[in-house]
């Protein structure tokens, strides 16, 4: 099938390197481009299946330099290992609707996910976040995106996560919620609620972004079973994926 944009050119363009985020002591460089707004979808589509990731009006993956920990990772939906875990915190969240709407910010998620901010990631690259950056986030660069809202019985907003359609399933870009519910792992629930909806839809699979070894804010990303992960050769499973595959280098992404 041909895509709309294969007529024309992508310009593509590299970051100066600037402080890893997720690895200490290390320097991060990426390599983006920037969304059409009319060909935003299948582009989305396409190189989201080829390892990139989407912020804003902007595609990118990282391009750094003697570095390959960040890799990119789906839930297989169909595979999914539903443990007693994995049920526990469904049936702990059993009161929360989901509610699916467009992706226009409003004020009753921007306070919420400042609360998240200040609590969870107060010396963060977000912390501090206004309004108007909150309306960026959600609404610059949308492409089939919807902010999926959780709410109790009482109708207040308890979680919510950014999500990007594509054609095989959701993306799952960005997610924040009340820090007076971490019993719930609210985190979790929302990852679980993605693979449960996609089932119920069809879709194949359920995009995580990048699982970096060693990072304590990415490392998480592992524990789902199956996970795919994206090497040189295509989509493997975690366990199958040799430092070869994957194109790292022995110990990559093991910290310091």
């Amino acid at each position: 099938m041909t895509h709309p944009f294969s007529t024309r050119q992508i310009p593509f363009f590299l970051t100066a390197p600037g402080p890893c985020p997720y690895l200490p002591g290390r320097e991060e460089r990426k390599l983006f481009t920037r969304l059409d707004p009319g060909e935003g979808p299948a582009l989305n589509d396409a190189l989201t299946h080829a390892g990139f990731r989407r912020s804003q009006s902007v595609l990118y993956r990282p391009a750094c330099e003697g570095c390959h920990a960040c890799q990119s990772v789906r839930i297989p939906v169909s595979r999914f290992e539903w443990t007693r875990s994995a049920k526990r915190i469904l049936k702990r969240n059993a009161n929360l609707e989901r509610e699916e709407t467009v992706a226009q910010g409003t004020a009753e998620q921007y306070d919420l996910l400042s609360r998240y901010l200040d609590t969870r990631h107060g010396d963060g690259d977000m912390a501090g976040m206004s309004f108007a950056d909150y309306l960026m986030m959600v609404e610059d660069g949308a492409q089939r995106t919807d902010i999926v809202e959780y709410r109790d019985e009482t109708g207040r907003l308890r979680a919510g996560a950014l999500i990007d359609r594509l054609k095989d399933g959701p993306s799952l870009l960005y997610s924040f919620f009340d820090p007076d519910d971490q019993a719930r792992s609210p985190g979790r629930f929302m990852i679980l609620d993605a693979v449960r909806w996609a089932r119920q839809n069809g879709f194949e699979h359920v995009y995580l972004g990048y699982w970096v070894p060693g990072s304590e804010k990415m490392d998480y990303k592992a524990r789902y079973r199956p996970v795919e992960v994206l090497t040189s050769s295509g989509w493997r499973d975690l366990e199958q994926v040799t430092t070869e595959d994957a194109g790292t280098e022995p110990g990559a992404g093991q910290g310091e």
